[in-house]
């Protein structure tokens, strides 16, 4: 997909982003309700391109290519994170962006998970922390994850990831929250 192929219409975006078989598609399907939607597999790397789906007529998720570990070339690896840089930097007028990274909760944010907060920070969108399979996480230990995840993506006291199961629907009303705030805002 070449930068000029962006969906580019003025309705706001919220892009999903984070690491190869974070959850990415299959939080997209869960918030909509709708198996499918979006392809998910248990093979890092499915998602290869940028894609959109409208919601309501009035918003787009975009399911961007995981960052990281993946089964393909490092050739296509660096094409995916060029895809991804293209789409975030291309500017627009008064570009409507949340941006949604994923982390996996059991892992608790990876050095690759950092670097990428710093970079979307340095982009200046707003952006959404989200712990993702919070399920394979024992209840007893997820505040703690939650607070691993904080520190090593180096976030302020007050940028709490929010915690989902897009299994078990945990957290997906809290989300749902946060992004209806920052369309209602942007309208």
């Amino acid at each position: 997909m070449r930068a000029e192929q962006f969906r580019r219409d003025g309705r706001p975006e919220v892009a999903f982003v984070g690491r190869s078989n974070v959850g990415k598609s299959s939080l997209m399907n869960a918030l909509l309700r709708r198996k499918g939607l979006a392809r998910t597999s248990s093979t890092p790397g499915r998602t290869q391109a940028v894609n959109y789906f409208l919601i309501n007529d009035k918003f787009w998720f975009v399911d961007l290519p995981g960052y990281g570990f993946a089964k393909a070339s490092k050739k296509d690896r660096a094409k995916w994170a060029r895809l991804i840089g293209r789409y975030l930097e291309e500017e627009g007028e008064e570009r409507r962006l949340l941006l949604v990274q994923l982390v996996d909760a059991k892992v608790g944010g990876t050095d690759l998970d950092r670097q990428a907060a710093e970079y979307f920070v340095d982009l200046d969108v707003p952006l959404l922390i989200v712990a993702t399979k919070i399920d394979k996480v024992g209840r007893s230990r997820r505040h703690r994850q939650t607070k691993v995840i904080q520190q090593n993506l180096e976030l302020p006291e007050d940028a709490r990831p929010l915690s989902v199961s897009a299994v078990t629907g945990e957290g997906l009303q809290p989300l749902w929250n946060a992004i209806t705030s920052f369309l209602e805002a942007r309208e």
